[in-house]
């Protein structure tokens, strides 16, 4: 199907936000609601769709606030990266430090000289949101805590979380540590890219069996694991000063969403505000594939000059939206191109631009590409073009 087709279609569907599949970090303005369309109770909020990062609503996003052990995600992140990279494997055996088998709060209770696998730390980490096998992962990759720490921060700046202060690679309190719910959001999107995560982040109860053979039995900190259908993470957090804390996941129909709820009064509350958030954004949206990176337009360009008298065109860029269920379509392309182009033409050549509307309003920019060479004309074919046109 040309990309005409697919546009004249979807105008029969009910939508529509869209990002164009190279435009994630746009997506970041603007909610697509105005308000919040559901009461909550919590004091910072924020529903998205973590493939683009499109935000569908959101309350005191960039309030700065603890969050307590979300803070393990960004830790979790860089030990995903690290694997990504081949700079460390999942078998590899760590040596978990006095230090690291010392940290209060929530634990896995490693034993101290004891070695684990990484895989071990990584999933006890993300699953039991153990401190002490965070710290352990944290000196296994940077030698002290400290340099971790900064690693994270480093992190967290590439990824535009520009309210957030890492102090600990846990969460546990310390003063100078701080997000945002829209922070979360991001660093949530950035996780959600690893499918490993989603591995243990998905598993309600496990165990841990120690070196010695003690056996330390797991269970996941986000109840929503277990409660919630298609739930398969982030992180729960809470202290004193951050209060009860969540960013929950799940996939539906080829949509993820991700509910971030941050300092509430209750523990309880944060599980049903997020589960909230969650139906109402499934219920509501559904994100749908428009186009494909070189989907065809269904449209040629004169060429003079060259081998063939037009070429045909195709997109740059794919094309993806949340469609909101009951809103009347509005959406257009229009397309802004010459009248000619001049020979040679190569493959991937930027010809001109594919502008997607919304009730007129421009939305989206996708270059039209050319989808074939068309060089200029050899020596015997444009001495047969000469001849003809004496004819």
């Amino acid at each position: 199907m040309t990309i005409s087709k697919r546009i004249l279609a979807a105008l029969t569907c009910l939508c529509v936000w869209i990002p164009s599949a190279g435009a994630a970090a746009e997506s970041w303005g603007r909610p697509l609601e105005e308000g919040q369309p559901l009461s909550l109770t919590s004091p910072a909020v924020i529903l998205a769709e973590t493939d683009t990062g499109t935000v569908i609503f959101e309350k005191n996003a960039d309030e700065k606030r603890e969050a307590a052990s979300i803070t393990k995600l960004m830790t979790a992140l860089l030990v995903l990266e690290a694997l990504q990279r081949g700079e460390i494997a999942l078998t590899d055996q760590v040596t978990v430090s006095r230090n690291a088998a010392a940290m209060k709060g929530s634990q896995a209770l490693l034993d101290a000289g004891a070695s684990y696998s990484v895989e071990d730390l990584l999933r006890t980490t993300i699953m039991a949101s153990a401190n002490d096998s965070a710290v352990a992962l944290a000196e296994h990759l940077c030698g002290t805590e400290e340099a971790f720490v900064g690693r994270m921060n480093q992190r967290a700046a590439e990824l535009g979380m520009g309210n957030t202060c890492y102090v600990n690679s846990t969460g546990y309190p310390q003063e100078g540590q701080h997000t945002t719910a829209r922070d979360v959001t991001r660093l949530c999107c950035e996780v959600a890219k690893h499918e490993a995560y989603h591995r243990y982040a998905g598993v309600w109860i496990d165990k841990l069996t120690h070196p010695g053979g003690r056996v330390t039995d797991l269970t996941n900190t986000n109840r929503l694991v277990r409660f919630y259908e298609g739930c398969d993470g982030f992180k729960t957090g809470s202290t004193d000063a951050a209060r009860y804390c969540v960013a929950a996941t799940a996939e539906k129909n080829g949509m993820r969403l991700v509910a971030v709820v941050l300092g509430c009064e209750k523990s309880q509350t944060r599980f049903d505000e997020a589960r909230a958030m969650l139906d109402w954004g499934f219920k509501t949206y559904q994100r749908t594939v428009i186009a494909r990176k070189g989907d065809l337009l269904g449209q040629t360009l004169p060429v003079t000059g060259g081998s063939a008298e037009e070429v045909e065109l195709m997109l740059g860029s794919g094309l993806s939206m949340l469609l909101k269920n009951g809103q009347a379509a509005g959406l257009s392309l229009e397309l802004k191109l010459p009248e000619s182009v001049a020979a040679p033409v190569a493959k991937g050549d930027v010809l001109g631009t594919a502008q997607v509307l919304l009730d007129g309003r421009i939305i989206a920019r996708l270059n039209c590409l050319a989808a074939a060479d068309v060089p200029r004309p050899g020596f015997i074919e444009g001495l047969y073009r000469i001849l003809d046109n004496w004819r």
